[in-house]
């Protein structure tokens, strides 16, 4: 009797490859969390990086201050604290006003940046492109020196 010759088989035993994938999977998602925190920092204040010479008219400045309250100053008006939910709505209001308008957010510098990013966040909601950051505080500033970068925040 003969004996049949079989043919080699050509698959590759993948189970062991997916435990070692699966083993760096959970490395990786353990070790993620704990590379992500944050370090104090206390930022200094830049240089004059690109001046914004905005018509007064068209401006309006967003500040936080340390406690997170915020601040609404539109064109050359007095400044006045609203509420986060209301920033949105006078935002939008001006700018159905003044379709080129320029918005500045000004934060003292022991500001938490998260309430800096609300604001961003809050300001690109209202439909606005662009943003300004200012470098130094406004008590610091004259209004006709404003200093601040752009940023899209789209």
């Amino acid at each position: 009797m003969a004996r049949k010759r079989r043919k080699p088989m050509a698959e590759i035993n993948v189970v062991p490859y997916i435990d070692v994938m699966m083993v760096l999977l959970v490395i990786f998602m353990i070790s993620t969390p704990l590379l992500t925190q944050g370090v104090k920092v206390d930022l200094p204040q830049a240089n004059e990086v690109e001046s914004l010479d905005p018509k007064p008219a068209e401006t309006v400045i967003v500040k936080v201050d340390v406690q997170g309250q915020y601040y609404l100053t539109i064109g050359l008006g007095k400044e006045h604290p609203v509420a986060r939910n209301a920033l949105v709505e006078l935002i939008k209001n001006q700018l159905m006003v003044t379709p080129k308008l320029s918005v500045l957010v000004a934060g003292d510098k022991d500001v938490q940046y998260v309430y800096i990013m609300d604001v961003l966040a809050l300001l690109s909601q209202a439909g606005i492109p662009n943003v300004g950051l200012m470098t130094k505080t406004l008590e610091q500033q004259d209004p006709e020196t404003i200093s601040a970068t752009t940023s899209g925040t789209t």
